[in-house]
């Protein structure tokens, strides 16, 4: 049974992947905007199939946040903060799915297939416009920043609870060992 302290050990293991898979990729992506140089083409062969493993994980991540309960915040934590905590998380979870649709819309609406791996390649899911590339291009950079802001108020939130406030919060989803072990400590 799982604690009502913790998130299920699902959800945990897909957030730290997420998270590396995401930080992976806004590295990726900053360092594609800002070369032009013999890297773009290697950055570019790991954006791709990293985005698209990023969108099958975000919906697996769903599917387990959808049928597994999170744990409650703590009662004394204060209601704007309770409410800029979720309204995070649904940004966090939108921008999960919208960069990689978004991605895949801006190659397909440039005529540019979207390979995966040799032999792998996606269907256009937009018609060729460079009009609506340039447009969802920007969307992607601004989008791509604005998911960089976003996990960077999440990551000092976790931390504020965890060193600050001491409420639980961040042990809930760091913590893979079981009550029994934390209580040893």
């Amino acid at each position: 049974m799982i604690p009502p302290d913790r998130y299920a050990l699902p959800a945990r293991v897909l957030h730290w992947a997420m998270a590396m898979m995401i930080l992976a990729m806004l590295f990726v992506g900053a360092g594609m905007v800002s070369t032009a140089s013999w890297a773009y083409p290697a950055l570019l062969t790991w954006h791709r199939p990293l985005g698209v493993t990023i969108l099958v994980v975000a919906m697996l991540r769903l599917l387990v946040r959808l049928t597994h309960r999170a744990p409650p915040l703590p009662a004394a934590l204060p209601r704007l903060q309770t409410v800029v905590a979720r309204g995070s998380h649904y940004f966090l979870y939108a921008l999960m799915f919208a960069m990689p649709l978004i991605g895949w819309a801006m190659l397909s609406a440039a005529g540019t297939p979207v390979q995966l791996w040799p032999g792998t390649i996606l269907p256009p899911i937009l018609s060729h416009s460079l009009r609506l590339f340039g447009w969802l291009s920007w969307v992607h950079g601004l989008l791509g920043y604005g998911f960089f802001l976003l996990i960077l108020g999440h990551l000092g939130a976790a931390l504020f609870h965890g060193l600050i406030r001491r409420d639980g919060v961040l042990r809930s989803m760091a913590s893979f060992g079981t009550r029994s072990d934390r209580a040893r400590k």
